[in-house]
């Protein structure tokens, strides 16, 4: 069976969506039956839709007319769940981009809903070579016990990138929680890869301290750390920022009494102790899912997977505003579009944070003031 797929989401990083349903299409893995958005599409939707599919702006109208065993939902946060469950009630699998949902609730209640049918999830990095690589280096014991695992991130991100969207740098929209920020959408894979690699990643954290920061004038944060602690299994600590004086590769850093894996998860870069590995590309989720309903391959990113990361999500949501950074400590560049705001020494901060499995507060930095804590 050749299952036919349909995706909500037709601008933005739903348009890496399309195109790899269209080139599975092409390839004979499923059939794309169509799209559709609120907006009017753009005109590159038009183009990578093969003849005779549906383009609309009604996601309803969409299942209608075609019927599809597979709903890609890549829309804004805050709108995944109603769409999924409309998806769901059509009689559809779902792949549904990160962050799948924004709380237990609805967590728990997608789970429910999703009983009986198989629900992928937007993390690339699940489907990297580079996992079993990393648990099959930490069994054999290469770098002992571990003792904690973290994850880090400094990018620079430009106005342009918080002028994409309405929800972009958003705590919340028309009432409704979008929580964006740092660690919760562009570094969410980080976030969510770290807790795979530590065997928790279906499992609620006991505790969970966040400490979020902004340089921009935004709701959200754009600075950020997180300590999720579990029973019987070592902390995971997660930092990031978005104000980087340079653009960094993203990566998990295991730390064990023998020594350490570092895994760039964008580049599929692992080095164990200084040995260094270089896997291939990660599997397609789109793809994975098509083989799991029609040959029975497991899920690389299934939403079970994905309950320690909702966790860190509600404690983000639930936490206090964001505190300002001084102003003597953020430092605009550039004008229009591409003006950035950079932290002087964030960037050797997020390494120091996850070399030491610390908070930005524990490392005394200046412009951390107390923390802000959940």
């Amino acid at each position: 069976m050749t299952p036919t797929a349909v995706v909500f989401g037709t601008a933005g990083y739903a348009a890496h969506h399309l195109r790899r349903a269209r080139a599975l299409h092409d390839r004979g893995d499923l059939v794309l039956a169509g799209a559709c958005d609120i907006r009017e599409p753009p005109d590159e939707a038009r183009v990578l839709l093969p003849e005779g599919a549906v383009l609309t702006q009604d996601a309803a109208d969409l299942l209608a007319r075609t019927t599809p065993e597979i709903a890609v939902v890549a829309t804004p946060p805050h709108t995944h769940l109603p769409l999924a469950k409309l998806a769901l009630a059509a009689g559809c699998h779902l792949l549904v981009e990160k962050p799948p949902v924004l709380d237990l609730a609805a967590f728990d209640e997608l789970t429910t809903l999703a009983r009986g049918r198989a629900c992928q999830t937007g993390f690339q990095s699940f489907g990297s070579a580079a996992v079993p690589v990393v648990r099959r280096a930490i069994a054999d014991g290469e770098i002992g016990t571990v003792t904690g695992i973290a994850a880090a991130g400094a990018w620079i991100r430009r106005d342009r990138y918080f002028a994409r969207a309405e929800w972009a740098g958003r705590r919340r929209v028309g009432g409704l929680p979008v929580v964006d920020g740092a660690l919760t959408n562009p570094f969410a894979h980080a976030v969510a890869t770290a807790l795979l690699v530590n065997g928790t990643a279906e499992d609620l954290p006991e505790r969970v301290s966040v400490e979020l920061y902004r340089a921009r004038d935004i709701e959200s944060d754009d600075t950020a750390c997180a300590r999720l602690g579990f029973t019987g299994a070592p902390d995971v600590v997660v930092v990031a920022t978005l104000d980087a004086e340079a653009d960094h590769e993203p990566y998990v850093l295991v730390h064990g009494t023998k020594g350490r894996i570092r895994w760039h998860y964008k580049t599929d870069l692992v080095t164990v102790r200084k040995r260094q590995i270089t896997v291939g590309p990660p599997r397609d989720l789109l793809a994975n899912l098509a083989a799991h309903l029609r040959d029975g391959e497991p899920l690389l990113a299934p939403l079970a997977a994905t309950r320690a990361f909702t966790a860190l999500v509600a404690a983000v949501r639930d936490a206090p505003e964001p505190r300002p950074l001084p102003a003597g400590w953020v430092r605009a560049v550039g004008a229009g579009p591409d003006r950035h705001f950079v932290v002087p020494g964030v960037d050797r901060a997020v390494d120091t944070a996850a070399d030491r499995l610390a908070l930005f507060s524990e490392l005394a930095l200046p412009w951390t003031g107390a923390g802000t804590r959940a």
